[in-house]
């Protein structure tokens, strides 16, 4: 394989950015690169259009748009975007409450969610919203793919049992299908977990091991040789062909008030997967991640989607991982796996019509399997039991509520995490390190550090906010006990001060000085929190001679009695 193509200038390459530096020589491995995502993406793709209420045949429209779009908008050379198992049950449910499942109603509100969610993301992408993506804890991601993984599991148990599908919500629906355990259909369900085993197998393999072709194959060849049709193994019959068409989704119109708070929840996990897929293949392409522009670039994928009658779309890790272990070297191999989709779609319909409904649902579960992180959850069990917690309550919110706001809860979850872990910074106490000029946490020293008569050294453990300032205020109070003439604050964890946290310190400085204790600063590195206090006048309260690179200095300054210039600049 040719050498990966060095990263070249955005203003250079503002579109079509994967083919910077691209050579006929890069030929060879984005044709073996496509080919290889073919035959792993098109049974998936169908599998998850069913998944998402639609006909199998959209999946191939949508891995045409994803590809098309990103191509065109996007950075990475190795994301593949397409429809994807994560999104798809939290829209699918949705909708399912607007339109029936399959209708020309529900097509048209799936292609407007589709615009609205392209939309978000390439709004976000352009404005530089990539933090959005980082709102979501691990935890939380973690419980939130396990609770998908339930409604994949639950959702494809009907065709793998050869029953009907219940109704209602997720619980009452795995309860429906436990007391059709007697009705199950053996021929379906060898079918659907045969085809399960040969993904499986062909795993450990090697990831470009298409198990989900030949496992579809395999289960159709049994179908049409020994007519298990007749057995109670249902098909997809005759699939309607399908080509990429410009259609504007009127029929949707009405239900935008009810589409728009969805392309939000969407939009942001579509965030969340996108810059965990950019970030993780970055190295392998030889480039550093640029999560805007992905944004963008899923962000165009969207909205071509929405325009050809398709869905939402979304990175996908386990199909970018193809491309990167076949060598891949630019979005060329997703057109050529998106072309090759497009052709099966409009000339090879028949070719599943012997396809049953449980070896799609074999796909799914193989792809719901994947998406369980237990290797995560045992780890967060060992290092954090209150982090755990989240990963079961997400889980469960997911399980137990509606998928909508299952998905709601587990953003607030990891909003109140943050905000908790912020809250609950304190002030600690420095000492010096005996025989040195090294100030460190009392608590951390394996020995009793030095103090200074008269002296306190205290450290806030994060940015001062409105979470947080009343506490260090109380703190301080505390550190400021009778004999104390020099607070000295050690600023390092300081990277932002907001007008809460700026006012609340203003006033804790003016009580200091009017009972006779003078305030420093140390190791304000942050240059954020530099201009912050110069924005909010902190600067000229505090004084430039009390702004030193170190503890040390700031005593020795004070014990002269004399105060030296700034070397940190106001």
């Amino acid at each position: 394989m040719s050498e990966t193509p060095a990263a070249a200038s955005p203003r250079r390459w503002p579109l079509f950015h994967s083919f910077a530096g691209w050579r006929w020589s890069d030929l060879s491995a984005d044709m073996i690169a496509g080919l290889t995502l073919a035959a792993i993406a098109v049974p998936e793709q169908m599998a998850t259009a069913r998944l998402a209420g639609l006909g199998p045949q959209i999946g191939f429209i949508a891995l045409f748009a994803g590809a098309v779009g990103f191509a065109i908008f996007g950075a990475s050379r190795l994301v593949s975007v397409g429809a994807d198992s994560t999104v798809a049950p939290i829209f699918a449910g949705s909708l399912a409450l607007l339109a029936t499942a399959g209708s020309p109603h529900y097509a048209a509100d799936a292609a407007a969610l589709a615009l609205l969610v392209g939309a978000i993301l390439a709004f976000g992408g352009a404005c530089g919203l990539g933090f959005v993506a980082d709102l979501l804890s691990i935890p939380v991601t973690t419980g939130f793919l396990a609770g998908i993984a339930g409604h994949i599991a639950v959702s494809q148990a009907p065709a793998l049992f050869g029953v009907a599908s219940p109704s209602g919500s997720l619980v009452a629906q795995a309860i429906a299908l436990a007391g059709e355990v007697g009705s199950i259909n053996p021929l379906t369900l060898g079918l659907g977990l045969g085809v399960l085993a040969i993904m499986l197998w062909g795993e450990r393999l090697s990831p470009r091991f298409p198990g989900a072709l030949i496992g579809l194959v395999v289960a159709a060849a049994l179908t049409a040789v020994f007519g298990l049709e007749t057995r109670g193994v249902e098909t997809l019959g005759v699939v309607a062909g399908a080509t990429p068409r410009l259609v504007w989704p009127t029929a949707a119109l009405p239900d935008l008030p009810q589409l728009a708070p969805l392309a939000l929840l969407i939009a942001l996990v579509v965030m969340v997967q996108t810059a965990a897929t950019t970030r993780s293949f970055a190295a392998a392409s030889g480039e550093g991640p640029d999560v805007g522009r992905d944004f963008v670039g899923v962000g165009a994928a969207n909205l071509i989607a929405g325009l050809v009658g398709a869905f939402p779309l979304n990175a996908s890790p386990p199909r970018t991982a193809v491309v990167a272990e076949t060598g891949g070297v630019s979005q060329l191999g997703a057109l050529l796996c998106a072309a090759l989709a497009i052709v099966l779609a409009a000339f090879g319909a028949g070719l599943f019509a012997e396809v049953p409904h449980a070896a799609l649902a074999g796909v799914l579960l193989f792809v719901a399997q994947r998406i369980v992180r237990v290797a995560t959850m045992a780890d967060v069990w060992r290092r954090s039991r209150p982090e755990f917690a989240l990963v079961i309550v997400t889980m469960l919110a997911l399980l137990l509520l509606p998928i909508q706001q299952g998905v709601s809860v587990g953003i607030v979850l990891s909003l109140l995490h943050g905000v908790w872990t912020t809250t609950r910074a304190r002030v600690i106490e420095f000492e010096r390190i005996p025989g040195t000029s090294i100030w460190w946490p009392a608590s951390a020293l394996q020995q009793h550090g030095e103090r200074e008569p008269g002296v306190r050294v205290v450290a806030p453990q994060a940015p001062l906010s409105f979470l947080n300032a009343y506490a260090f205020q109380q703190s301080i109070r505390a550190f400021s006990e009778p004999g104390v003439r020099l607070l000295v604050i050690e600023a390092d964890a300081i990277v932002e001060i907001d007008y809460t946290g700026a006012t609340i310190l203003a006033a804790m400085i003016g009580r200091l000085r009017a009972a006779g204790v003078e305030i420093a600063f140390a190791r304000l590195e942050s240059l954020r929190a530099q201009q912050s206090f110069a924005r909010q006048g902190l600067n000229r309260l505090i004084g430039p001679d009390r702004l030193f690179h170190s503890v040390e200095e700031a005593i020795k300054a004070f014990r002269a009695g004399a105060a030296r210039q700034p070397e940190i600049s106001p």
